[in-house]
Order: structure tokens, then C-alpha cells, then sequence
């Protein structure tokens, strides 16, 4: 086995131990490597359809069987408005143009980091993906229950922009 000191060579392909070190990061204790455990970016769609929300039923883990928005994981490189317009249509087969931020959410110890948008609908036919079981439309108080303890804020953080948004047209 060869063993790299730093630069850009690659990791150990056997994948030796790695020991804690500060920042939540590991050091490789046969090359004394770095591997930082950064983040990963999602980003959600919150998406206004027939008086109501687009909520999608999940068919994985996290929380299966639970009701959440669509969502998806960024690809490196990937802008996060194309990313989340990608996820849309593979969860749910709409075709959405990204309007306004409604928000970044993040937790201590978590991995993710959230980038919601609100987004409306272009074209395409409310369907459920490959990572979905159900494509509903549910109106604001008919909702079910929310598959992640963060989602009843992102909804509140929503219904706020959309406040925001129409105090402002009106002034």
C-alpha cells in the first residue's frame, strides 16, 4: 500500500483507520491525511398548486411513508436553482421556475444543509417519482403530518414571505 502525505494524490484505497480531530473531521493514521467531513446541500421546493402545496409521500429512508416537500441532493458544480428544478421533475414531474428564497436551514450535528425555494409551476403532470409513493396537493389547513421536524417551520417561514411579498405590492 502507498501511502500519500497531503497534496492531491488519493486516499488509501483500503480505506485505513481515521482518528477524530477538531471540527468534527477525521485524520487517515497511516498518511495523516485530513478527510473533512463537509456538509451536504439539499435544497426543497415549496410549490402553491390549486390552492394548496405539492407535497410528495416518501418511498425512502428518511422518514418512508412520510409526507415532505421535493427535494433532492445538490450535485458538485450543480447551481441550486437548476438542482432544484432537476429534483421537481424526477420526484414529481412538474417543470418549476424558481421565485424567491424562503429560507437555509441547517442544525448542529446534522449533515444537511436545506436551501428551500419557493417555486411555480410551469408545465408537466403532478406524478409520483421513483422516490415517491404519492403526488398530492393538500390544502394549508389540511395538511398531514410532516416527515421532518423542521418542515412546520419552512412552512410558517413561507406563508411569512408570501405576507412580506404582498405587503410590498400593495405599498
Amino acid at each position: 500500500m502507498t501511502s500519500h502525505s497531503g497534496g492531491t494524490g488519493p486516499h488509501h484505497p483500503e480505506l485505513p483507520a481515521l482518528a477524530p480531530i477538531s471540527g468534527g473531521h477525521h485524520r487517515c493514521v497511516e498518511c495523516n491525511r485530513i478527510i473533512y467531513s463537509d456538509p451536504k446541500v439539499a435544497v426543497a421546493a415549496i410549490i402553491p398548486l390549486d390552492d394548496g402545496i405539492v407535497l410528495l409521500k416518501r418511498a425512502i429512508e428518511p422518514q418512508l411513508g412520510m409526507w415532505s416537500f421535493p427535494s433532492g441532493y445538490v450535485d458538485r458544480g450543480e447551481k441550486l436553482e437548476r438542482a432544484l428544478e432537476r429534483e421537481v421533475m424526477e420526484e414529481c414531474g412538474l417543470v418549476v421556475k424558481v421565485k424567491w428564497l424562503v429560507g437555509v436551514y441547517s442544525e448542529a450535528g446534522e449533515s444537511v444543509v436545506l436551501v428551500v425555494y419557493s417555486a411555480e409551476p410551469v408545465s408537466g403532470e403532478l406524478v409520483a417519482g421513483d422516490e415517491t409513493s404519492e403526488a398530492r396537493v393538500f390544502a394549508l389547513d389540511a395538511m398531514p403530518e410532516l416527515a421532518f421536524e423542521h418542515d412546520d417551520r419552512i412552512v410558517r417561514d413561507w406563508l411569512e414571505g408570501l405576507r412580506m411579498r404582498d405587503r410590498n405590492v400593495r405599498t
